[in-house]
């Protein structure tokens, strides 16, 4: 889940931003994901967001970001770079495609769990503004090819013998759904368990994808 920082274009001249700005900026990214994953996009207004930060009045938004649309766009780039940041150096640590596919699983599930309100939020906004701005588009367009991706590792995983016979897209999608699916269960239930929920949708899947040597 990789995405590329757009919120270059609100910065007045880049490095020239404070410390004490880049803080409050992500301040209100963080309330606003809070807000977003509680109460849905539409209801996320400005007041609400400047309330759960703490803050006097929405003229600290405004300040910060140009519009909603702009800071909905840092909200996702937010979302983007804590998923990658907890994701990917699990993945890269397994040395065989079943190791990768169980870390992509679990640390995402897991990712829930740490962070409860960030997935929710980016499903959110995205189900909401999808297509309104090129950047906006990008971002759509990095989730849907998720699914590509995974269909070319599968694939890759099965030519190498690690993997065994069956339609890889298929599978690419089973696995999206499945966790998309978790995600949605876990923002709305306060006892779910992401562990363990993550560790045994690991084991389906690893039994799923396994070669079956009993014709060798």
């Amino acid at each position: 889940m990789r995405a590329r920082n757009s919120a270059a274009k609100q910065e007045t001249g880049g490095a020239s931003r404070t410390f004490t700005e880049a803080a409050r900026r992500a301040q209100i990214v963080e309330a606003a994901i809070e807000v977003i994953a509680e109460v849905g996009y539409a209801k996320a207004t400005f007041t609400r967001i400047a309330k759960r930060a703490g803050l006097s009045s929405t003229g600290m938004i405004s300040y910060h970001f140009a519009g909603k649309g702009d800071l909905m766009r840092e909200v996702v780039a937010e979302v983007f770079r804590v998923a990658d940041g907890y994701m990917i150096p699990r993945i890269e640590a397994q040395a065989t495609a079943s190791g990768r596919l169980r870390a992509y699983i679990e640390s995402n599930i897991e990712l829930v769990g740490e962070f409860p309100k960030h997935l929710p939020a980016v499903v959110e906004v995205l189900a909401n503004v999808r297509g309104e701005d090129s950047t906006m588009r990008e971002f759509c367009a990095s989730m849907d090819s998720l699914v590509d991706m995974h269909t070319h590792l599968i694939h890759e995983a099965q030519k190498a013998g690690e993997f065994g016979e069956f339609d890889p897209r298929v599978m690419a999608l089973a696995i999206r759904g499945a966790v998309d699916g978790v995600v949605t269960r876990a923002a709305k239930d306060p006892d779910f368990d992401a562990v363990v929920c993550g560790r045994e949708l690991a084991d389906l899947f690893e039994r799923a994808t396994r070669k079956d040597k009993r014709g060798e």
